[in-house]
Formats: structure tokens, C-alpha cells, sequence
């Protein structure tokens, strides 16, 4: 049987105005990150069910028992804020569960968190993901920074292994390289499996965390900072699957 893993983010609306000389028009348009991810899991272990960033307002479970029906919670490129503001508490002032207190109690009790960088994922862009000083980074094996942490890294960057793990099972070759990632620090109690060659900024780490596991990987599951070279090679889909692996994986 499969196992369920739920994948929180991955898709923002665009708008643009079209200026043509005295006249104007404007357009929106619904983008996804997801699809390179979710082909490259089909036929596999993992059952991955998308839940875009305007449904998980809403839809994001508000007991632990509805987190608990998923093996894996995967939250990439989505803030903070938008588990915290339920449209009952941001439009009615109604009270409503902190699904960051969800989540860490969700992985408390057994349960599998990872987080994939982006935009808005760890502190993000102008510090807007916010996740920094939450429960969610309480069972983190990395702290974010209090700023901006976006690396940008058009010239390429690359991974540079610091100790062998399960998470790079058959893996072999040379890894393609990335166009940025989010920086953060370890915590002590996390592993440090990768960085971004020449530096000390973590890309890959995993914890233990009472009765649960969580992963972090600091770049992105897809463009603009994980090129078609990356996401095409074969290692792209193995990399996912030894990361659920050990994520779910029991003793």
C-alpha cells in the first residue's frame, strides 16, 4: 500500500497589466511548482496529494487527527501566515487551532515533516515566510535567520556531501547545479548531510524529534532556483524517495 504524503505550497497567482498606448488591460494567471515533483513520485511508494497555497487557508487539517492520516507533511514555499489566519479568525475574529502548534505535535507524536525552500519558505523574502521562533521550527533540525534569507546563485551552485545517509542511496554521478536556496544555521540537536559547496549553509539535514522525523532541503523542488537539469536527472526522483524513505521509516 501506498504511503500519503501531503504537499502543502507550490502555486501562487500572477496578475499583469497590459499597457498599449492609451489603453490598458489586465490578466491573472495560476502557476504551479508542483508538477515536476508529482510526476517524478508517480509509480512509486508515495501517493502525493497537492494542496495549493489558496486552498491550505481552508483545507489545511485543524485537529491532529486529520494530520495524522498523512505518513508525510511536506510545506514548500508557503508561509506561516497562511496557517495561522484561518478566514474565520482573519475575516470573522473567530478563534481557530494554530495549525504551527498542529504541526509540532503532529511530528511530537510520530509524524513526518519536511520542508523544501522557496520564496516563502523558512524566513523568505523580506522575512515574510516567518517562520522563525514558530513551533514548525521548534522541530526543525535548522534555526532561519531573522532577515531575508534568500541566497541567489545565478553563476550555479552545487551540493557538497558532509557524511554519508541513507538520503543519498543509489545516487551516483554528479549532481546538477542550483540557481539559490534559503540560508539557515543547524540546530544542535539536527544532522548535516549537505551543503552548498564552498560554503557552511546548509542544504540537507534531518532530526529526530521525540517520537517523530524532519528533513529540510534548502533549495527548491522545482524552478526558478532547481533548473530542467535538475529536475530531468535521475537522481532528482531517487532523492525524493530516499528522503520519504527515511522519513517514515520505524524501528
Amino acid at each position: 500500500m501506498q504511503k500519503q504524503v501531503l504537499l502543502v505550497g507550490e502555486s501562487w497567482t500572477s496578475t499583469s497589466n497590459h499597457i498599449k498606448g492609451f489603453d490598458q488591460f489586465s490578466t491573472a494567471t495560476w502557476h504551479t511548482g508542483a508538477s515536476d515533483f508529482i510526476a517524478a513520485l508517480k509509480e512509486s511508494d508515495y501517493a502525493v496529494t497537492h494542496m495549493p497555497a489558496h486552498a491550505a487557508a481552508t483545507d489545511f487539517p485543524l485537529t491532529l487527527e486529520g494530520l495524522q492520516q498523512w505518513d508525510v507533511i511536506i510545506l514548500s514555499d508557503i508561509g506561516a501566515n497562511t496557517l495561522l489566519l484561518h478566514p474565520d479568525t482573519w475575516l470573522k475574529s473567530r478563534r481557530t487551532a494554530n495549525r504551527l502548534s498542529l504541526i509540532h505535535d503532529y511530528v511530537a507524536a510520530g509524524g513526518s515533516l519536511m520542508m523544501i525552500g522557496g520564496y516563502f519558505s523558512f524566513q523568505g523574502i523580506n522575512g515574510g515566510a516567518r517562520f522563525r521562533h514558530t513551533l514548525v521550527e521548534k522541530v526543525l533540525p535548522v534555526r532561519c535567520l531573522a532577515w531575508d534569507d534568500r541566497v541567489e546563485t545565478p553563476e550555479g551552485s552545487t551540493l557538497e556531501m558532509t557524511q554519508p545517509h541513507a538520503v543519498f542511496n543509489n545516487i551516483s554521478g554528479e549532481w546538477p547545479w542550483m540557481l539559490g536556496y534559503n540560508e539557515v544555521e543547524m540546530q544542535p540537536e539536527g544532522t548535516l548531510l549537505a551543503t552548498v559547496a564552498g560554503t557552511a549553509h546548509p542544504l540537507l539535514a534531518v532530526r529526530e524529534y521525540e517520537k517523530g522525523r524532519s528533513l529540510v532541503w534548502t533549495s527548491d523542488m522545482s524552478a526558478h532556483w532547481l533548473p530542467q537539469e535538475f529536475t530531468q536527472w535521475p537522481g532528482y526522483r531517487q532523492l525524493w524517495i530516499n528522503c520519504f524513505d527515511w522519513l517514515t521509516e520505524r524501528a
